[in-house]
Protein backbone atom coordinates (compact mmCIF):
# COMPACT_ATOMS: atom_id res chain seq x y z
CA UNK A 1 0.00 0.00 0.00
CA UNK A 2 1.51 3.39 -0.96
CA UNK A 3 2.35 5.85 1.79
CA UNK A 4 0.14 8.85 2.43
CA UNK A 5 0.93 12.48 1.91
CA UNK A 6 0.40 14.75 4.94
CA UNK A 7 -2.77 16.12 3.29
CA UNK A 8 -4.12 12.62 2.76
CA UNK A 9 -3.28 11.71 6.35
CA UNK A 10 -5.24 14.70 7.66
CA UNK A 11 -8.23 13.78 5.52
CA UNK A 12 -8.02 10.14 6.58
CA UNK A 13 -8.30 11.17 10.24
CA UNK A 14 -11.38 13.27 9.54
CA UNK A 15 -13.00 10.43 7.59
CA UNK A 16 -12.17 7.88 10.31
CA UNK A 17 -13.72 10.15 12.92
CA UNK A 18 -16.85 10.73 10.86
CA UNK A 19 -17.26 7.04 10.06
CA UNK A 20 -16.57 5.85 13.61
CA UNK A 21 -20.25 5.58 14.50
CA UNK A 22 -21.10 4.10 11.08
CA UNK A 23 -23.07 7.22 10.22
CA UNK A 24 -21.25 9.85 8.17
CA UNK A 25 -23.72 12.71 8.50
CA UNK A 26 -24.08 15.56 6.03
CA UNK A 27 -22.99 17.95 8.79
CA UNK A 28 -19.76 15.99 9.33
CA UNK A 29 -19.06 15.69 5.62
CA UNK A 30 -19.71 19.40 5.26
CA UNK A 31 -17.24 20.14 8.05
CA UNK A 32 -14.57 18.03 6.32
CA UNK A 33 -15.11 20.12 3.19
CA UNK A 34 -14.99 23.34 5.23
CA UNK A 35 -11.71 22.34 6.87
CA UNK A 36 -10.14 21.46 3.53
CA UNK A 37 -11.35 24.74 1.99
CA UNK A 38 -10.44 27.07 4.85
CA UNK A 39 -7.53 25.76 6.92
CA UNK A 40 -4.12 27.07 5.87
CA UNK A 41 -2.60 23.58 6.02
CA UNK A 42 -4.66 22.68 2.93
CA UNK A 43 -3.77 25.78 0.88
CA UNK A 44 -1.80 23.73 -1.65
CA UNK A 45 -4.11 20.68 -1.69
CA UNK A 46 -6.08 20.00 -4.87
CA UNK A 47 -9.64 20.05 -3.52
CA UNK A 48 -10.84 18.03 -6.50
CA UNK A 49 -9.08 15.05 -4.88
CA UNK A 50 -11.06 15.21 -1.62
CA UNK A 51 -13.67 12.60 -2.57
CA UNK A 52 -11.02 10.28 -4.02
CA UNK A 53 -8.92 10.50 -0.82
CA UNK A 54 -11.97 9.91 1.38
CA UNK A 55 -12.97 6.86 -0.65
CA UNK A 56 -9.41 5.50 -0.43
CA UNK A 57 -9.63 5.82 3.35
CA UNK A 58 -12.94 3.97 3.48
CA UNK A 59 -11.47 1.22 1.32
CA UNK A 60 -8.39 0.97 3.54
CA UNK A 61 -10.59 0.60 6.63
CA UNK A 62 -12.03 -2.59 5.11
CA UNK A 63 -8.63 -4.14 4.43
CA UNK A 64 -6.89 -6.68 6.65
CA UNK A 65 -5.22 -4.16 9.01
CA UNK A 66 -8.31 -1.95 9.11
CA UNK A 67 -8.28 0.99 11.49
CA UNK A 68 -4.91 0.11 13.04
CA UNK A 69 -3.28 -0.02 9.62
CA UNK A 70 -4.73 3.33 8.59
CA UNK A 71 -3.68 4.96 11.85
CA UNK A 72 -0.15 3.59 11.47
CA UNK A 73 0.09 4.99 7.92
CA UNK A 74 -1.27 8.35 9.11
CA UNK A 75 1.26 8.57 11.96
CA UNK A 76 4.06 7.71 9.54
CA UNK A 77 2.95 10.39 7.07
CA UNK A 78 2.56 13.26 9.52
CA UNK A 79 5.53 15.35 10.56
CA UNK A 80 5.67 16.09 14.28
CA UNK A 81 4.65 19.72 13.76
CA UNK A 82 1.33 18.70 12.14
CA UNK A 83 0.19 16.17 14.73
CA UNK A 84 -1.78 18.64 16.83
CA UNK A 85 -3.29 20.07 13.64
CA UNK A 86 -4.32 16.56 12.60
CA UNK A 87 -5.99 15.92 15.94
CA UNK A 88 -7.72 19.29 15.76
CA UNK A 89 -9.13 18.43 12.33
CA UNK A 90 -10.44 15.09 13.61
CA UNK A 91 -11.92 16.73 16.71
CA UNK A 92 -13.58 19.38 14.55
CA UNK A 93 -15.49 16.67 12.69
CA UNK A 94 -16.48 14.86 15.89
CA UNK A 95 -17.69 18.03 17.62
CA UNK A 96 -19.50 19.68 14.71
CA UNK A 97 -22.89 18.18 15.50
CA UNK A 98 -22.45 19.08 19.21
CA UNK A 99 -23.13 15.46 20.14
CA UNK A 100 -20.03 13.36 20.51
CA UNK A 101 -20.88 9.68 20.54
CA UNK A 102 -18.90 7.06 22.44
CA UNK A 103 -17.46 5.67 19.19
CA UNK A 104 -16.14 9.11 18.23
CA UNK A 105 -14.59 9.56 21.66
CA UNK A 106 -12.88 6.17 21.35
CA UNK A 107 -11.49 6.96 17.89
CA UNK A 108 -10.20 10.31 19.14
CA UNK A 109 -8.45 8.46 21.98
CA UNK A 110 -6.84 6.09 19.50
CA UNK A 111 -5.73 9.02 17.34
CA UNK A 112 -4.31 10.84 20.36
CA UNK A 113 -2.34 7.76 21.39
CA UNK A 114 -1.06 7.01 17.88
CA UNK A 115 0.04 10.62 17.39
CA UNK A 116 1.56 10.73 20.91
CA UNK A 117 -0.21 13.94 21.93
CA UNK A 118 -0.05 15.16 25.52
CA UNK A 119 -3.14 15.73 27.67
CA UNK A 120 -2.83 19.52 27.78
CA UNK A 121 -2.65 19.81 23.99
CA UNK A 122 -5.69 17.57 23.60
CA UNK A 123 -7.64 19.53 26.23
CA UNK A 124 -6.80 22.85 24.56
CA UNK A 125 -7.91 21.58 21.15
CA UNK A 126 -11.18 20.28 22.61
CA UNK A 127 -11.89 23.51 24.47
CA UNK A 128 -11.16 25.67 21.42
CA UNK A 129 -13.39 23.57 19.15
CA UNK A 130 -16.27 23.62 21.63
CA UNK A 131 -15.99 27.39 22.04
CA UNK A 132 -15.86 27.92 18.28
CA UNK A 133 -18.92 25.73 17.63
CA UNK A 134 -21.09 27.10 20.42
CA UNK A 135 -24.26 28.91 19.35
CA UNK A 136 -26.46 31.39 21.21
CA UNK A 137 -29.51 29.15 21.07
Amino acid sequence: MPSLTPHEALIHLMVITSASDRDMTDVELGRIGDVVRSWPVFVDFNRDRLVQVAQACQKALHEKDGLEGVLARVAEALPERLRDTAYAAAFEVAAVDLEMRLEEVRVLQLIRLKLDLDTLTVAAIARAAKARLRALT
